[in-house]
């Protein structure tokens, strides 16, 4: 019969213990915690399908209330042409008028009054890099009272701000 060394039993034992230590640090370590490697990386993209107005909409509303909860209930931008701050309150977005600027840019208006009634046309750019990880990145006005301080004028297929 052979007898098994001290040293062979140590070698044993750090070997089983580094593997199970590499088991459960893979385990505890995945990409996505607790989902399976299908789920973690679906065969299609949940960002590849068309993102619809109504989602552009409601990132707008949610971006908007958010901001008015801060700000004493009313939606606060600059106006940096008149030189003061302009506290407004979102009457409609305008669904209809949503445009791709590119593949990961859209735009739309939305009309917002102020307490005095005085109406204001605002574009908000809505950013959407990563499929639905959609953010607003810019905000300007585009009319005050109806009147515009800029247009929108398309020039080589695509949609350009003078």
């Amino acid at each position: 019969m052979k007898t098994v060394s001290l040293r062979s039993i140590w070698w044993l034992s750090t070997l089983a213990l580094v593997l199970t230590a590499g088991a459960v640090y893979a385990a505890e370590h995945r990409e996505h915690p607790g989902r399976t490697h299908a789920e973690e990386h679906p065969a299609e993209h949940p960002g590849t399908a068309a993102i619809t107005p109504d989602e552009i909409a409601k990132t707008i509303t949610g971006f908007v209330t958010a901001d008015s909860k801060l700000k004493g209930g009313y939606f606060v931008i600059y106006d940096a042409k008149k030189k003061e701050p302009l506290a407004l309150t979102l009457v409609r977005i305008h669904k209809d008028k949503i445009t791709k600027l590119s593949d990961d840019l859209s735009f739309v208006c939305a009309d917002f009054r102020t307490p005095a009634g005085k109406m204001y046309d605002l574009d908000f750019y809505v950013s959407h890099p990563e499929g639905r990880n959609m953010h607003v990145s810019e905000i300007t006005i585009h009319k005050e009272a109806g009147v515009p301080r800029y247009n929108w004028v398309k020039e080589g297929g695509k949609w350009i701000r003078k």
